[in-house]
C-alpha cells in the first residue's frame, strides 16, 4: 500500500486543483481565486486548503472546510475532490480522517458535508455514508431545480 501525504495547498497547486475540481464537476474552476483568497493572505485557521499527494507525486486530492458561522464548533467541508482515476484508493477518506482528527484535536463538536441529490452523486453520498456519516437534511431544488442539497453531518466528540 502506498502512502498519502496530506499538507497545505500551496500556489502551485491551483492548476491541478482546477482539473480536479472540473473533473468532478463540484463549481466552475474560476471560482478557485475567490475562494483561496483568503486562505493564501494568510486566513489559514477558518479557511483550511489541504491538498493529498501520494508518494510525493501529483496531488491527487483536495479538501476545503471552514467554521460555520454564529455556532460553536461546527465545520463545514464545503470542498472535496479526488482525481477520478484515483476513486476508490482511500485518498477521500484520507483526507476527510485528517479533517476529522484535526478538528476533534481541537475541540470541534461538528463537521458537516453538503452534496447533490441527483444519480450522478450516488457513489458521492455512499462515500459519507460508509464513512459514518449521517444525511441529516434534504433541501429540495436547492442548487436547481430537481437538484437538492444533502446534508451529511458527524459528531466529533
Amino acid at each position: 500500500m502506498t502512502h498519502i501525504a496530506i499538507r497545505p495547498l500551496v500556489r502551485g497547486d491551483l492548476p491541478r486543483v482546477a482539473y480536479l475540481v472540473d473533473a468532478n464537476a463540484m463549481f466552475p474552476s474560476e471560482m478557485l481565486g475567490d475562494m483561496t483568497a483568503a486562505f493564501f493572505a494568510g486566513d489559514s485557521d477558518t479557511h483550511r486548503w489541504i491538498v493529498a499527494e501520494r508518494e510525493g507525486s501529483v496531488v491527487e486530492g483536495v479538501a476545503y472546510t471552514v467554521p460555520e458561522p454564529l455556532t460553536e464548533g461546527t465545520w463545514n467541508t464545503l470542498c472535496i475532490c479526488v482525481d477520478p482515476a484515483a476513486h476508490g484508493r482511500g485518498t477521500g477518506s484520507a483526507l476527510m480522517g485528517h479533517i476529522e482528527d484535526q478538528l476533534r484535536g481541537e475541540g470541534a463538536r461538528v463537521l458537516l458535508v453538503e452534496t447533490s441529490g441527483t444519480p450522478g452523486f450516488a457513489r458521492t453520498r455512499a462515500f459519507y455514508d460508509g464513512l459514518g456519516y449521517e444525511r441529516e437534511a434534504r433541501i429540495r431544488d436547492y442548487y436547481t431545480a430537481g437538484d437538492d442539497k444533502i446534508i451529511f453531518r458527524k459528531a466529533l466528540i
